[in-house]
C-alpha cells in the first residue's frame, strides 16, 4: 500500500514533466511549419496522450478483461470532456473557434455514435474494428487536407505578419524554443510522449493496486481509476496548454483524444481480438458518454468560449457520475 502510494506520486511528477515537454515541442513545431495549433492538438498531441489507453486496452484484451478495456475507453472519453475541459476552463476560460465546432466536433460526435451503434449487439468484432480504423484513415486525410488548405490561404501573406499572428496563437512559447533546431523541438515532443506514457502507467498500476487492496471491483476500476489514470496525460497536457494561453490546443487535444480512443484504440484492439460489451455499459455508460459529448456543443457555442462557470458545471456532472459508480458497486 505504501509502495503503491509512492509510485503514484512519482507518476504524477513524470506525467507533468512529460506534458510540459510535449506541449513545448508541439507548439514550437506548429509555429515553425505554419500549422494551426488545433491541427497539432488533434493529431500529434492527441495520439501521444492516447497511447496509455492503447497499452492498457491491448493488455486487457490479451488477458480477456473486456470489461476493463471497454470501461477504460468510455470512462476516458467522459473524462476528456467533463473532467479535462472542466478543469482547464476553471484554470482559464477556454476560447473556442466556431470553425472547430463546425468541422472537428461533428467528427468526434460521429465517432462516439458509431462506437455505441457497433457495440449494441454486445460485441465489437473484427469487422467493427476495421470500420473504425477506416474512420481513422478518413479523419487523418481530412486533417492533412485541411492543414494544406489553411497553409495555402496564408501563402501570399507577408512572412512577418504570419509569424506575428502565429506567435499570438502560441503566446507563451519562449523565444529560445522557437529558434531551436527541428530535431531539438521533435526531441521535446518525443520525450514528452515517453514521459506521459510512463507516468500514466506508473499511476494506473499503483492506483489499481490501491483499489484492489480496498476491495473495489474490476468494472468500477475500469470506469473510474483506470479511466481517470489513462486520461491524466490529456489532463496534464490540456491544463498546461490552458495555463500557457494555448486554449485552442487544449480543446483540440480533448476532441482528438476522444476520436483516437475510439478509431485508433478500439479499432485496432477489436481487430486483434473481439471485445464483449456488458449490457450495463450499453444501458448506462454509453448514454452518459454521448450525453457529455452533446452537452459540450451548446456550452462551447455560446459566447465562443467555455467559461469558469460552465467548466464548474461539467466538473459537478463528472463528480456526480463518479459518485454513482462508487455507490452502485
Amino acid at each position: 500500500m505504501v509502495l503503491s502510494t509512492v509510485v503514484f506520486l512519482v507518476g504524477i511528477g513524470v506525467l507533468y514533466v512529460g506534458a510540459e515537454a510535449m506541449v513545448k515541442g508541439a507548439a514550437t513545431l506548429a509555429l515553425r511549419y505554419g500549422l494551426r495549433p488545433i491541427v497539432v492538438g488533434l493529431t500529434v498531441v492527441a495520439l501521444g496522450t492516447s497511447m496509455p489507453e492503447f497499452v492498457i486496452n491491448f493488455f486487457s484484451a490479451i488477458a480477456g478483461e473486456d470489461a476493463l478495456a471497454i470501461g477504460n475507453i468510455i470512462g476516458s472519453n467522459i473524462c476528456n470532456i467533463a473532467l479535462i475541459l472542466g478543469i482547464s476552463a476553471v484554470v482559464l476560460p477556454l476560447s473556442v473557434d466556431r470553425a472547430m465546432l463546425r468541422k472537428e466536433y461533428p467528427m468526434m460526435l460521429g465517432a462516439m455514435l458509431a462506437f455505441y451503434l457497433l457495440a449494441l449487439d454486445g460485441r465489437l468484432g473484427t469487422v467493427d474494428g476495421f470500420l473504425l480504423v477506416c474512420g481513422l484513415v478518413g479523419f487523418l486525410v481530412f486533417v492533412v487536407v485541411d492543414a494544406q488548405r489553411h497553409a495555402a490561404q496564408h501563402a501570399d501573406s507577408d512572412a512577418d505578419d504570419l509569424a506575428e499572428v502565429e506567435t499570438e496563437d502560441l503566446a507563451e512559447v519562449e523565444t529560445e524554443d522557437l529558434h531551436a533546431s527541428p530535431a531539438k523541438q521533435a526531441g521535446y515532443l518525443a520525450a514528452g510522449m515517453v514521459g506521459l506514457t510512463l507516468g500514466a502507467r506508473l499511476m494506473v498500476d499503483s492506483a489499481v493496486d490501491i483499489a484492489r487492496y480496498m476491495g473495489v471491483g474490476e468494472v468500477t476500476i475500469g470506469l473510474t481509476i483506470v479511466a481517470v489514470g489513462t486520461s491524466l496525460p490529456e489532463l496534464a497536457a490540456s491544463v498546461v496548454s490552458s495555463s500557457r494561453g494555448e486554449a485552442e490546443m487544449s480543446v483540440g487535444n480533448s476532441m482528438g483524444s476522444n476520436l483516437l480512443n475510439v478509431l485508433f484504440v478500439v479499432g485496432l484492439v477489436s481487430m486483434m481480438r473481439p471485445l464483449n460489451v456488458k449490457p450495463m455499459s450499453l444501458d448506462v455508460h454509453f448514454p452518459v458518454m454521448i450525453g457529455f459529448t452533446l452537452l459540450l456543443f451548446p456550452l462551447a457555442w455560446t459566447g465562443r468560449r467555455i467559461t469558469r462557470l460552465e467548466g464548474s458545471f461539467m466538473l459537478v456532472g463528472f463528480l456526480g457520475y463518479m459518485s454513482y459508480l462508487v455507490w452502485s458497486v
